[in-house]
């Protein structure tokens, strides 16, 4: 079954900014990605990486989920970057631009032989159109694999699409994904909205993600965090009817009816299976504050 944990909104923090390390201490992050890779300067890549490292070993971010994105598979920092998150132990190691499950291995590897906690689990990166391709395999090579995350600017770029709202060019890409996510019991997040001025945008965008199937969404900046949190939090309605479907299946059981309804439509098993899973999420949310 999927992991419930709550991930609605995965913060992106520059991990050579000091500053911006201590705000997100405060930020109504579900999960936190401190980056060393696209948001830190070559020159500045050790240094980020001690400073990401010590956050995470600080204890200081609360009930946050801390994850570290190293740098890339094919980049000199690579291994030195996975070495060092398997010694400070966060919640989990974000790859990017992982292309396969040999790529999965690869990283699992060096986790085990550094003696990374079993809580530090992989997050892989779909955002090439190989990795696309291999994304059952990515999603099947190992139980440390809790996460899928949509690198979709990479994609975009690498496939030549236009970035449009709707995002009919990527829809593809984002249905597989999901597939594979779902297929083997893997969470999996929506990509970023680059535009952080455009709310009604990034509004449509988090439905768009909710209603496919997301679990939640990968963020650029925490203005966007109390919109997305709200977009991929089960609503009031959809709480109080997922009460109502469980309370009149049960009552049908009981008495022995095969045909069970709720507002004219029928309820099977799948329908109360759902309402089970949302209000789980639903408790799961409430118990973060």
């Amino acid at each position: 079954m999927t992991d419930l944990r709550p991930r609605r909104s995965a913060l992106y923090m520059p991990g050579a900014n000091e500053r911006a390390l201590e705000k997100a201490k405060t930020l109504p992050a579900d999960a936190l990605i401190l980056d060393l890779e696209d948001a830190v300067a070559p020159d500045a890549k050790i240094a980020a990486r001690d400073r990401v490292c010590a956050a995470v070993a600080s204890g200081e971010y609360g009930r946050r989920e801390l994850t570290i994105r190293v740098n890339g598979i094919d980049t000199p920092w690579h291994e030195d970057d996975v070495r060092a998150a398997a010694k400070a132990g966060p919640d989990a190691v974000v790859v990017p631009k992982v292309n396969s499950a040999a790529d999965v291995h690869a990283v699992e590897r060096v986790l085990e032989q550094e003696g990374a906690p079993d809580r530090t689990k992989i997050w892989a990166m779909v955002e090439t159109p190989v990795a696309i391709l291999h994304a059952k395999e990515i999603a099947a090579a190992s139980g440390r694999l809790t996460v899928l995350v949509m690198g979709t600017n990479d994609l975009a770029k690498e496939l030549q699409a236009q970035h449009v709202p709707g995002r009919a060019p990527l829809l593809t890409d984002l249905s597989l994904c999901l597939l594979a996510a779902r297929a083997y019991g893997k969470q999996i997040l929506d990509g970023v909205y680059n535009d952080v001025k455009d709310l009604d945008g990034f509004a449509a965008e988090c439905r768009q993600g909710r209603e496919f199937g997301f679990d939640g969404k990968t963020l650029i900046h925490p203005s966007q965090l109390e919109p997305c949190n709200r977009a991929f939090a089960p609503s009031e309605a959809e709480i109080e009817r997922s009460r109502r479907i469980i309370a009149a299946f049960d009552e049908a059981m009981a008495r022995g009816d095969g045909v069970v309804t709720v507002d004219g439509r029928m309820i099977e098993n799948l329908h109360v299976d759902d309402a089970r899973r949302l209000l789980a999420l639903a408790d799961a949310v409430e118990a973060i504050g």
